[in-house]
This record gives structure tokens, sequence and C-alpha cells, in this order.
């Protein structure tokens, strides 16, 4: 809707996600580098507390509250409006840039430093995936595996072909999709991989370093994608999402380069074995070489540790918001904080 006024609010990576789990838990995508995360654009929202009263959370009201809320999840209340800050942005260079895997240990290395110092106008997510069988991609390509970057450029467009020629000329790309596009046309890029009704399993930590042993593990791995569908995605959340403090927001790991994510999908439930035991032994893998949490909203039922983990210093200061605003933990379908009453 805000495209229609030539603006944006930073969320995501495909258009069918809820706005109100996005944001609750965090809110990255696309933008974060330029934009910050989708809570460090929440001005104010209008909350259903567990006692029924409607109440406002914003920086001057209910002003605890409204801090738990970004990055706290779903633990506090309902959601019923958000105001978000948006930014001047409608049109992007974007798209991916695909590889072959025996290019990605090169690939990989470059980009881990390259991503650290990148304006925040440049932004590319790593991908290990089996290409489609199907336009736009060529047929010769059709279900190879493959390393890819999804890339995003905000800066002016006269710019961007000069900002991109280094990369082409270093790395050329078995695949370049990389164009002009609306916003639009970015978020829903990728909505028919993640249709409605698929076998899903994910495994997630937050990354500091991608040192040269978990460059050998990744690759590992990606020999033996087990599916078409399943993939492993690393997000840049430095650039503007880092210089946020990290005691600002519930969301704690501002220290972080990357949120990774490993997903193991397929339409055919007769696959979950095959799937969900290649994503918990490349993740068990990784998982020494990780900053410890991970992202709520990529994280299964992984127990109150793993909450823990994930909110750090800020968990002490969520179980008191929580105790004071759902004591009896009613808002616990979620990963949950538990309130001290109910401990």
């Amino acid at each position: 809707m805000t495209h229609a006024f030539g603006a944006l609010v930073p969320s995501g990576i495909v258009s069918t996600t809820g706005v109100g789990g996005i944001t609750l838990g965090g809110g990255l995508g696309h933008f974060t580098r330029k934009c910050g995360l989708s809570i460090d654009n929440l001005l104010e929202a209008d909350v259903v507390l567990a006692d029924g009263r409607l109440v406002k959370a914003s920086a001057e009201e209910n002003a605890d509250l409204f801090w738990a809320l970004r990055g706290g999840g779903g633990n506090f209340g309902i959601v019923t409006s958000f105001l978000f800050r948006s930014h001047p942005i409608s049109t992007v260079y974007a798209g991916p840039m695909l590889w072959e895997l025996s290019d990605a240990p090169a690939l990989m290395r470059w980009y881990r430093d390259f991503i650290k110092t990148a304006p925040d106008d440049v932004s590319g997510f790593l991908v290990f995936l089996t290409v489609p069988p199907g336009p736009p991609f060529p047929e010769h390509l059709h279900l190879k595996k493959m390393v890819g970057i999804v890339w995003n450029y905000t800066g002016p467009p006269e710019r961007a072909e000069a900002e991109f020629a280094p990369i082409r000329k270093a790395y050329p790309p078995a695949l370049d999709l990389v164009g002009q596009l609306p916003v639009p046309a970015l978020q829903s890029m990728f909505d028919a991989l993640v249709a409605p009704g698929y076998q899903y399993y994910w495994k997630a930590d937050f990354v500091k370093e991608l040192s040269d042993q978990a460059i050998d593990i990744h690759l590992h791995f990606a020999e033996r994608l087990p599916t078409p569908l399943s993939t492993m995605h690393l997000y840049p959340i430095n650039g503007a999402a880092s210089r946020v403090a990290p005691d600002a927001t519930a969301w704690s790991y501002r220290n972080a380069t990357w949120s990774m994510v490993i997903l193991g999908i397929d339409p055919d439930p007769a696959n979950n074995d095959k799937f969900t035991t290649w994503a918990k032994d490349y993740w068990q893998a990784l998982h020494p070489l990780g900053a410890g949490g991970a992202y709520v909203n990529f994280m299964m039922d992984e127990g109150t540790d793993r909450v823990k983990a994930t909110y750090g210093y800020n968990y002490p200061r969520l179980v008191a918001v929580k105790t004071k605003y759902d004591p009896e933990n009613l808002f616990h379908v979620n990963q949950n904080i538990v309130p001290l009453s109910a401990g």
C-alpha cells in the first residue's frame, strides 16, 4: 500500500508474511541494512492485554510494553494496529546472481568481508538453492544446486551499474537477474517458493563471523540439499540495524553480522525425515561457530534455554514486563517468556 505513495516500511523477503508476526519478532529483510529492522521503524502499537484492556504502547505511553513488543514476539498481548515510520524508496536495483557451487568458497570469503564494510545502500543475502525448473531460470540450470546472492541496492539509480561492475568482473555469475525493480516486485519475487501447505522445518542462529571452517561446513551440506525447495539463507543484519543500542529494544544481537536460517521444505510429508535430519545435522555442525541465540521468527519449539540465549541480557527485563502484563501466561503459544508468577 505504501508503494502507491513512493514509500516503504521494511519487512521481510516475501509479500505474504504477516505484519504482526514479523514485526513483533524483529522484522529483518531486504531493507535491514538501509532502514533497520521493522521494530526500529515502529512508532506505536495498540494492544489488547490479557485482562481485556486496550492500551497504546509507544515511547510516551506504556514505554516498558513498547520496549518488549519490539522483538519480544507475541508474549504480551494482541496487537490490533501498528504505526510505522516509512522511507521514501519505491524503486531498487535488485535481484539474484547465481554461481556454480565450485565458486562458493572464494565467493563466500569475498562476501564475508564485503558486506561488513559495504555502504548501507547495498544489501545482499547469501543462499544455497536448487534452481527451480521454470522461468525466469534457463533450462540448462534447472534443478542444479548453486550458490547465490540476492542483491538490493537503494542508492542513486545512475550509480547502480558502477556499484556492481567490480562484482561482475571479479566473480562473473552463471545467472544475473539484477536490474531495476519496483519494491513490490522484489518483495514478491520468492512467494511461489514458500507456498502455503508445504512441510517446513527451520533451524537458525545469529552469526558474527563466517570462518573458513564454517564455509567448509556450509559447502558440505549445500552439496546435499535434500529436496528441491530446501535452502540456507544468510541475511546481513549490520548497517543501520547495528547502530541501534542493544538494550534499546528486546532484540539484543545488534553486534551480529548475519541471521542464518536453514530451511527444510517439501510439499510431500513423506520427505519430512529426509529434510528434517539434514537441517538438524547442518545446524549442529555450525552452531558451535555461531553467536549463541537466533532470530525468534526462525525458531521452532526449542525450549526455554534457547529463548534465554536469544534475548541474552535482555531476558530478565522481558520477564519483568511479561509478569506485569500477562502474569498467567495467557499468551504462551510462541517463543515463550515465562512470567515469574507462572514459573
